[in-house]
């Protein structure tokens, strides 16, 4: 009986161990592909989402911005901040948010002029 028990209990640990290896190697794929996805995003646009907080699909949703549009994105947040502004009922929380959607959307904004400026000056070969 107890040759049984001691059989079961090695299977269950395999069972475990490799179902713990198999999540573990899908992981590790899901955090190259992420990697992979961040660098095809661009360095600057990805240190810029890190320091904000906000993924520029993120601020693009909170300020309801389709193209990056610099009157756009200032009609919009020119809006939300007085809707969400506390002296007449809103949230401070949301107002917070609105505020940081704009500071990452000036930041992309910033890191495409840049771009643009820097592939006006390259020599063309």
């Amino acid at each position: 009986m107890a040759k049984y028990l001691a059989q079961i209990i090695v299977m269950g640990v395999q069972v475990v161990g490799r179902a713990f290896a198999r999540a573990l190697r899908q992981e590790f794929a899901a955090s190259r592909a992420a990697a992979d996805a961040r660098g095809r995003a661009g360095h600057q646009s990805a240190a810029a989402s890190n320091l904000s907080g906000l993924s520029l699909q993120e601020a693009q949703q909170i300020l309801n911005i389709s193209k990056l549009n610099p009157e756009e994105v200032q009609k919009n947040y020119e809006h939300l901040f007085k809707v969400n502004d506390k002296s007449v009922g809103g949230s401070f929380y949301l107002q917070s948010k609105v505020v940081r959607a704009k500071e990452r959307l000036d930041e992309e904004l910033r890191i495409q002029a840049q771009e643009d400026t820097q592939k006006g000056q390259m020599p063309k070969t």
